[in-house]
């Protein structure tokens, strides 16, 4: 059998005590639309070093933040199905802030055996840091018009002025830095400069990465800012969640696991010197989609 990734195939945070499922390290995918879910692996990685990992990117239609939510609902369906299959994940990262606010709550239904960590907009430590209560969220045009969005807004950020930017073109930016190793920094500020704002009651001193894109690029956002700002990462509180989950698991890994863990691309198009660099400083290596299927009889065993 082989998994061909582009054609297809409220939740407790508590998996299965089986004596089957404990007698395993516990199996954890990281999920993206593209490479931004490498800026969540590491983390995920240091806290779950005997854990079997995965890392997919659903790279055969970047970016997600410009498809239709029933197309985003419509492709998950598929790949994560396809991914189940394969790799029989007890966890499931979706390191992708699109996805985490349209999706989620289906995916928790439709396979309540696995256990699903999103990531969203982290507007309430934004909140919570700003000296001036004027933070930005910097996002995809899809995440800014989502419902789940304004309401963490309304919810968590009520005594802050809230700027909401729909970065069109900084995840493919990011993306490209990452294969090409050069980014345009004209081109950054340009997306960046609507987050930055400045009345007489005072200017933007927080913004939110609310795209896991985002912090592969950090060092030149902060080149070009044009103030300085606190910029607030995912990543940890990712990373912790992951981590509580595999504590009431009783599963938390203690002994770290040698060699790369494999990274698909539903494209199954090599990513280039550049990205399987990083990837292996990160601690992944790329492979060809065909690997599942042994992964899949690996599982099964």
């Amino acid at each position: 059998m082989v998994f061909d990734l582009v054609a297809g195939a409220k939740q407790r945070f508590s998996l299965p005590q089986s004596s089957a499922v404990a007698a395993r390290p516990a199996r954890i995918l990281v999920f993206d639309s593209g490479l931004g879910g490498l800026s969540v692996y590491p983390d995920v990685r240091r806290i779950a070093e005997g854990a079997t990992l995965f890392y997919t990117a659903d790279d055969a239609v970047f970016p997600y933040g410009n498809l239709s939510e029933q197309a985003v609902l419509d492709r998950m369906t598929v790949v994560m199905g396809a991914l189940i299959d394969a790799l029989a994940p007890d966890v499931i990262v979706i390191a992708c802030h699109t996805i985490s606010t349209v999706v989620l709550a289906p995916l928790r239904a439709h396979w309540p055996e696995v256990v699903f960590v999103g990531t969203v907009p982290a507007i309430k430590p934004a909140a919570l840091a700003s000296h001036s209560k004027c933070i930005s969220v910097l996002a995809t045009p899809g995440t800014v018009v989502r419902d789940y969005t304004r309401d963490l807004v309304e919810t968590y950020a009520s005594d802050c002025a809230v700027t909401l930017v729909g970065a069109r073109g900084l995840a493919a930016l990011a993306e490209r830095a990452m294969r090409r190793n050069h980014v345009d920094d004209a081109a950054l500020l340009q997306e960046i400069a609507p987050a930055f704002v400045q009345t007489a009651a005072g200017r933007t001193d927080t913004i939110v990465l609310a795209c896991t894109h985002y912090p592969l690029i950090l060092p030149r956002l902060v080149a070009v800012a044009p103030w300085p700002v606190t910029w607030i990462d995912p990543a940890p509180a990712i990373a912790r969640r992951v981590e509580r989950v595999l504590e009431e698991r009783g599963a938390l890994p203690a002994a770290p696991v040698e060699g790369l863990a494999p990274a698909f691309l539903t494209s199954n198009r090599p990513p280039g010197e550049a990205v399987e660099n990083f990837m292996a400083s990160c601690g992944l290596r790329w492979q060809h989609s065909r690997a599942l299927t042994a992964l899949a009889r690996e599982a099964a065993v």
